[in-house]
């Protein structure tokens, strides 16, 4: 994908898709079956010849606990092709899951290319929706949740989906630039330091933003409590140019130092 498409090729994509919805998934389909073939899961059900009427007939619907061990054989030093034919690059844990422990996703280059235009093709329907929308910049709310990377015993860092997008060189090229929060400040494992300090800068660039949001409702909630119990906090910040003392990450500081600047009563008020 070019990232830098027009917005008018994107709708163009965008309408081409969703009016021949039925089309494209089938031959969305018909490219995964082509590729993965030969891997030694869809070999169990699937012929060399196979299409996608074979697909619906001989490969059951399954849970990610049928397909657990696959994944736990990757982590282990074996192949990726067992599974699927693109190369894994990473095995990412799930940032959504509601049952307590998160599952590993495997990662490839061309599935972050599928984020960052879905992302684009997403962003075209709002602008062409929304006036003034690319004209400013967007607070997005994100935390990490306190979960550090870990090493496969093959040597796979193990991360959160969003965090292996928010390290990625096209989101520090072509997406960073208009959210109000520092890199730093997203991925501090601290969940509240990381709260605060986007807040904190949501707040600086409180005349330029023109959305705020996050990927999960929950998390919206919480923000929205947190800035019910911090505001006086931040707004005293605003109003000194200074950090609060209790904010110890390195990168969270060197990140306000950049955004604070001089003291703006105007602003606190």
């Amino acid at each position: 994908m070019d990232p830098s498409f027009s917005a008018e090729s994107a709708w163009k994509i965008f309408e081409e898709l969703t009016v021949n919805a039925r089309q494209t998934q089938q031959q969305v389909l018909q490219e995964i079956l082509t590729q993965n073939l030969h891997t030694e899961y869809l070999s169990q059900f699937l012929r060399s010849d196979s299409d996608r009427e074979d697909f619906k007939t001989k490969v059951p619907v399954v849970e990610y606990e049928d397909i657990k061990p696959y994944i736990q054989r990757i982590a282990n030093g074996e192949p990726s092709d067992i599974l699927l034919a693109e190369t894994v690059i990473a095995l990412t844990r799930s940032s959504g899951t509601s049952a307590g422990q998160p599952k590993l996703i495997p990662f490839t280059d061309r599935e972050l290319d599928r984020r960052a235009f879905g992302g684009r093709l997403r962003s075209t329907v709002v602008n062409k929706f929304v006036d003034g929308f690319e004209q400013g910049e967007r607070m997005k709310l994100h935390l990490q949740f306190n979960r550090p990377e870990i090493t496969t015993p093959s040597g796979f860092r193990t991360r959160s989906i969003l965090t292996s997008i928010f390290m990625s060189k096209y989101f520090e090229t072509h997406e960073s630039s208009l959210y109000t929060s520092p890199i730093a400040t997203i991925l501090c494992l601290d969940s509240k330091q990381s709260m605060y300090c986007q807040w904190l800068c949501g707040l600086v660039h409180r005349n330029e933003v023109v959305s705020v949001g996050s990927i999960f409702g929950s998390i919206l909630i919480r923000c929205i409590k947190f800035l019910e119990d911090y505001w006086k906090e931040l707004c005293s910040n605003i109003r000194t140019g200074q950090l609060s003392d209790w904010i110890s990450d390195t990168g969270c500081r060197n990140a306000l130092s950049m955004v604070l600047g001089k003291p703006n009563p105007e602003l606190a008020e």
